[in-house]
């Protein structure tokens, strides 16, 4: 869902960085998504300024609204599938819609975002000749036939199915960021991201853990898909945008890909039982039929994530969900 052609604010050309101690000025697109507006916060204190772009297809006026009146951050409405001319230092390309309920809703919408998206972002990162980083996803792997999941694992996606706007959509995108780092000397960097939660996580996402959450502070059923065998690795916010930052300011050499994930792995089942516990709620448990190429397990290998980025969770997932259970309580 595009917002129309509307003209982001000008800037003025050849900007420096903002000061002579390391402060940049930072293009962060899907910024007032769930990821992308911890990132402006995380950024803006560490002494950044930053630029969200965002056509609010997914992303929230509510996750960004503290930040108005800072001098430090700025709002441009724009949709990435149009180009844009800005000065900036740095970017970081989250722009696009992540969970399944809104990713399949206008599935070529998703994958013109993935796609005509990061050539738009390449472009003026190759014109300012900057840094640009791409947020990618675990879900390059499909659904693996290899367990756990290592950078190396070229991945087993269906390339028809309902989920393939977003899966081959990534997929395309880190083909244009590797061909745009071998052709034009790009600094790129590549992350692949492993479900990721807390905060701001939008209610009706269709994301597992906003779900139980939700059903489970209504007194409603907690609905499981399949017979709750299923795994998957949940990494907490926090710890992903400290991933991010770090992968940005590794060495230009080191490119990624890089899995960012926490590799303490959980049945979906399990997980329904402690969200449930957690919420002091008195929800039964109901099984529906699987989605159709709902991958079976997901576990990121992070060696190359420790041993490069000196990078590894540390907020456990009892922590984790406490945290974000006591957000979807307010």
């Amino acid at each position: 869902m595009r917002t129309g052609k509307e003209t982001p604010k000008p800037m003025s050309g050849n900007r420096q960085p903002t000061d002579l101690q390391g402060a940049k000025r930072i293009l962060i697109t899907g910024g007032a998504g769930f990821i992308g507006s911890h990132l402006c916060d995380r950024l803006i204190a560490d002494g950044h300024e930053v630029l969200c772009l965002d056509n609010f297809y997914t992303g929230r006026r509510s996750n960004i609204l503290h930040l108005f009146g800072n001098p430090a951050f700025e709002l441009i409405r724009h949709d990435v599938i149009e180009p844009l001319r800005l000065e900036v230092d740095e970017i970081y390309n989250l722009a696009c819609p992540a969970s399944p309920v809104h990713y399949q809703h206008n599935p070529v919408a998703t994958t013109k975002t993935s796609i005509v998206g990061a050539l738009n972002m390449l472009g003026l990162a190759k014109r300012l000749k900057i840094k640009i980083l791409q947020a990618s996803t675990s879900e390059v792997y499909g659904d693996p036939a290899i367990h756990p999941q290592s950078e190396s694992y070229w991945g087993n996606v269906n390339p028809i199915g309902p989920r393939s706007c977003y899966d081959e959509g990534k997929r395309c995108a880190e083909t244009l960021f590797f061909d745009y780092y071998r052709q034009h000397k790009l600094k790129i960097k590549v992350a692949r991201i492993f479900n990721t939660y807390g905060p701001r996580m939008n209610s009706n996402d269709g994301r597992v853990i906003s779900n139980f959450i939700v059903q489970a502070l209504k007194g409603e059923a907690v609905t499981v898909y399949g017979d709750g065998s299923q795994t998957r690795s949940f990494c907490y916010v926090s710890d992903m945008v400290d991933g991010l930052i770090s992968l940005m300011k590794s060495p230009d050499e080191f490119t990624g890909p890089v899995n960012l994930g926490n590799p303490v792995e959980v049945t979906i089942l399990d997980l329904a039982k402690e969200i449930i516990r957690l919420t002091g709620s008195k929800s039964d448990i109901i099984c529906k039929p699987l989605p159709q190429d709902d991958p079976r397990q997901r576990k990121p290998v992070i060696g190359l994530a420790e041993e490069k980025l000196g990078w590894r969770p540390v907020i456990s997932l009892e922590e984790g969900l406490k945290k974000t259970v006591e957000y979807f309580s307010r």
